[in-house]
């Protein structure tokens, strides 16, 4: 799973998610891409699924970039305790996705293969995405 090396501090505010993605918005590497149409907190649990998913049906075809990285972390009291006593430990890191952010690219793959791999990897994640593809080829 994806995890920071190293963090300034360990825990984090949660934050706003308001508004689109300026950032990361348009497609760098390869010929089809996954953008996000919601906004959310994709997990890195989420991201390796999704990964996974995309390399098993192009059986390790072809290559893939993930364009996001899950730098927040996010902590969780135990089940059971009373309110008070701090905050809780750092549970899981999670990518904070706006809407219009590039989260997967692909290519060197036909494109019905490229289009059912994204199809099969957006199921994985917690946010609406679409399928796009490079306007100029490369």
């Amino acid at each position: 799973m994806l995890v920071p090396k190293k963090a300034k501090y360990r825990k984090q505010f949660r934050g706003k998610l308001k508004g689109t993605s300026y950032l990361g918005t348009r497609m760098s590497f390869g010929q089809y891409g996954l953008i996000s149409e919601g906004t959310g907190w994709v997990t890195a649990r989420q991201i390796e699924a999704a990964r996974r998913s995309i390399t098993h049906y192009t059986q390790r075809g072809g290559r893939v970039w993930i364009r996001i990285f899950p730098d927040k972390p996010v902590t969780k009291k135990p089940p059971e305790v009373r309110m008070g006593g701090g905050k809780g430990e750092v549970e899981e890191f999670v990518a904070p996705v706006k809407r219009g952010r590039m989260l997967f690219e692909m290519a060197g793959v036909e494109k019905n293969t490229a289009y059912e791999a994204l199809r099969l990897a957006s199921h994985k994640l917690g946010i609406k995405t679409r399928i796009v593809e490079r306007e100029d080829k490369l």
